[in-house]
This record gives structure tokens, sequence and C-alpha cells, in this order.
């Protein structure tokens, strides 16, 4: 049956189907948040079959509830603007695996740019592995990537010269890297305006 409609595609030089159900790169359409449709590739992402996700709300799809209320906003302005948008979040699997994934859309409705829209999903495991963070971990490394010392960290997060230390030595670990520099280096691929930290209420847009 696969076959056949492939096949029926080539004969009749009509694609878009074809194309949009075996494109490579997780593609939904969305209308108010809600999944209306989706394609093979974005379901496997998520190991979900199609049929499970339409019509269901995108938030069985993030970490929390939190996380969906809270990046509802970011975007919103470019959306207007230019009907375009893209950053890099971290989603969640049906097994409850989180991962990073590089979120690009476009909206047909630029007065209201949720209402109806069509996004890719690129998942980016293979090269930026999700790492758990504590709260004190993700502030850590936000100021590090800002150029800060770990004295001057001490000093605006209230904490001792030691347990900055200890934070940043774990993040070490975590990211597989044995000093400051490839530390910073690391955490350089995390940052920018187009990055959601996951349990980070992202600025509104």
């Amino acid at each position: 049956m696969e076959q056949e409609g492939i096949d029926g595609s080539y004969r009749d030089g009509d694609f878009g189907e074809m194309a949009y159900l075996y494109a490579p790169v997780g593609l939904v359409v969305t209308e108010n948040r809600v999944i209306r449709d989706c394609n093979l590739a974005f379901a496997r992402m998520f190991g979900y079959e199609r049929a499970a996700l339409r019509d269901r709300l995108f938030a069985i799809l993030y970490p929390s509830q939190e996380e969906f209320v809270n990046i509802r906003n970011r975007g919103i302005k470019d959306l207007r603007e230019s009907r375009a948008y893209w950053d890099e979040r971290v989603m969640m699997r049906k097994t409850g695996d989180l991962f990073w994934c590089r979120v690009r859309g476009h909206s047909f409705t630029p007065d209201e740019p949720l209402m109806r829209a069509v996004w890719s999903f690129a998942d980016l495991s293979e090269t930026r592995p999700y790492q758990p963070l504590t709260r004190r971990e993700r502030e850590v490394m936000s100021l590090l990537g800002e150029g800060m010392t770990s004295k001057e960290i001490a000093r605006a997060l209230d904490l001792s010269f030691r347990t900055v230390e200890v934070h940043r030595g774990r993040l070490m670990r975590k990211f597989g890297v044995r000093n400051t520099a490839g530390l910073v280096q690391a955490l350089a691929g995390l940052g920018g305006a187009h990055m959601v930290p996951h349990g980070k209420r992202p600025a509104e847009g």
C-alpha cells in the first residue's frame, strides 16, 4: 500500500503528500497549539503513532505543563512580523526521556500567530545530548557563559566560593570536559537568543 502511494505520486507528478509524509525531518501542522497532523518522522521522534498525536494538545510533548505554558509567547513577535521563528528547546518523548530539538515555525495567521502554523522539529541528540541540571547548576552555567569568574558568581548568587566550585566541577563532569575553558566552549553551544533553557521561564516575545 505504501509503495503504491509512492508509485502513484511519481506517476501523477503530485509529490506534496509524499514529500510531507516521508520528509526526513519532523513536520507538524498545528491549530492553536493542538496537533492537527504530523508526518512519520515527527511521530517516530517522539515515540508515538501518528494517529495517537492527532488532535492532541502539544503539552504532552513538553517536560512539564509549566514549560508548555511559559513558552507560549516566545517568538510571537517574530511570527507576527515575518511569519517565521526558530529556537532550540528541550522536549519529551513518550518514554519520558528528554532531548534537545531545533524548532522552526511558519504562521499562516500572523495576526494570531499560533492559531494556524506549520513547524519542523530536528532531533539534536547526536550532537547535543541532554544533560539534566539542577536549578543552581543552570544558574552557574548561565553566569559562566557570560564570562564571570567563580568569585563573581559566588557574589551574584550569594553563595560561597567553594559551593560555586563544586557546581562548576559537576558541570565539567556532566559535559565531559577537563577544565573551565572546555566548559565555556561547551556552554557556548547552548547559549544565544534562540536557546530556551529547560526549567527556566523564557523571556516573552
